[in-house]
């Protein structure tokens, strides 16, 4: 084939260059519609050059109040003097209450230790809690932790740190807060994170329009310069533990109800700009997908977007992008909408494209020197018909001219001059 040889053998170029190399060549009908069509088709195309796209709208995560829902992500920092270079960070979903914790290493039982001693005993249990799918995270030991205090336990999909947004948002503040500590302090970050997380804890949040402290507690924390100063006015008057907690539930209360509608509106703007640049379309079960090419250890600039292996969709989780797909072994595995590509071929078909492909200067295809010799022929019938086209203008030219002479003489000169100068190149 032409564009085997055209396309497969020479680098697989995109439509305008191969197309420009076949008409350099050769011609046949339509032949920039077959051109096109070989090309969105060819499967080593697909999974190399095909980019990922937001295919699935944006979703949110939803909690009704204080420690409905608490997430919990690892930071990996360059280690410190001390040799630590982990920071598990635990974020209340309602609130926005963050805590950080230094720790040596991710293990699990670093995580469970952690949790127990120095986020639960203080704060209390979470109704839930939300990680990403890493192991330590997802090792029985959690699991068993967890299900012993009779917490629940829900996960992103893989690769899709959007479903679990608000701690890679704080994962970015904290990591610019201490970016600007002075170089001498880098070298022992860890012993700052406490007073950076408390600061982040006392500013009012974008999305809420309150402090996290204040969320979490009923109250803003009291600073250093409000004493000095004397700026706050807690405490500044006298009043029972009753009246205390009916103003606290109320102040609370009305709060809890301007967080919501303040990160409903934030939400639904992100949502809004996020979705503008999704193009949407939705998978059946029995479709056939790629899976993105995720996870490659090391430099991967060569690598394909897709992976070679075909899957077919099984079912759609209710309400979420998600889909779970089945592959040649029978291993099903839930993926993110925005990592799945739909195709139209088989695996057969997708393992013969690659194998044609390992050698893109492989040797002409039997047939090639007729398909050349029938195209040259093609090319030489239309020169002809070309030719003749234009035969025919300059004779029709000719008539005219002594239609003019014979009818009106003394314009004939002028005449002659001016169809003359202007059908010159028609000349055969």
């Amino acid at each position: 084939m032409v564009l085997r040889a055209l396309h497969d053998q020479h680098g697989h170029l995109g439509i305008d260059k191969t197309y420009g190399l076949v008409q350099d060549r050769f011609f046949w009908p339509k032949m920039r519609e077959t051109v096109e069509q070989y090309i969105k088709t060819c499967k080593r195309c697909i999974q190399r050059k095909t980019l990922p796209v937001k295919a699935a709208p944006m979703g949110h995560l939803k909690s009704n109040g204080p420690l409905d829902l608490v997430c919990m992500d690892f930071l990996c920092i360059e280690n410190d003097s001390a040799g630590i270079g982990n920071v598990l960070v635990v974020t209340d979903h309602f609130t926005r209450y963050a805590q950080a914790f230094p720790t040596k290493d991710q293990k699990a039982l670093t995580v469970a230790k952690t949790l127990w001693q120095k986020y639960f005993v203080h704060y209390g249990l979470p109704n839930r809690i939300h990680s990403d799918q890493g192991r330590d995270f997802e090792s029985r030991i959690i699991k068993e932790f967890l299900s012993l205090l009779n917490v629940n336990k829900s996960r992103t999909t893989p690769y899709h740190p959007e479903g679990d947004a608000q701690p890679e948002r704080f994962n970015r503040t904290l990591l610019d807060m201490l970016g600007t500590l002075p170089h001498v302090e880098k070298r022992a970050w860890s012993r700052h994170v406490e007073a950076m997380v408390h600061a982040y804890n006392c500013t009012r949040h974008e999305s809420t329009g309150f402090s996290p402290y204040f969320l979490m507690f009923g109250r803003e924390a009291r600073l250093p310069i409000d004493l000095r100063l004397g700026v706050s006015s807690d405490g500044s008057r006298l009043v029972s533990h009753y009246q205390y907690v009916k103003s606290l539930k109320q102040n609370l209360q009305r709060a809890y109800e301007l967080s919501t509608q303040s990160a409903a509106k934030l939400n639904e703007r992100n949502k809004r700009r996020y979705d503008a640049k999704v193009k949407y379309r939705e998978i059946q079960p029995g479709d056939k997908v790629l899976l993105r090419n995720l996870g490659v250890p090391g430099k991967h600039k060569l690598a394909d977007r897709w992976k070679d292996i075909l899957f077919e969709v099984v079912a759609k989780l209710p309400g979420l992008p998600v889909y779970k797909i089945k592959g040649p072994e029978g291993r099903i595995k839930a993926w993110h909408r925005n990592h799945l590509l739909p195709v139209l071929y088989s695996q057969e078909e997708l393992q013969k494209g690659n194998e044609e492909s390992e050698n893109i200067f492989a040797p002409p295809v039997r047939g090639m020197e007729e398909t050349v010799q029938d195209c040259n022929v093609e090319r030489a019938k239309e020169k002809t018909l070309e030719s003749t086209d234009r035969s025919n203008e300059w004779w029709m030219v000719l008539l005219l001219l002594l239609f003019f002479i014979y009818k009106a003489p003394a314009y004939s000169a002028a005449l002659y001059k001016t169809l003359l100068s202007s059908h010159l190149p028609l000349l055969p």
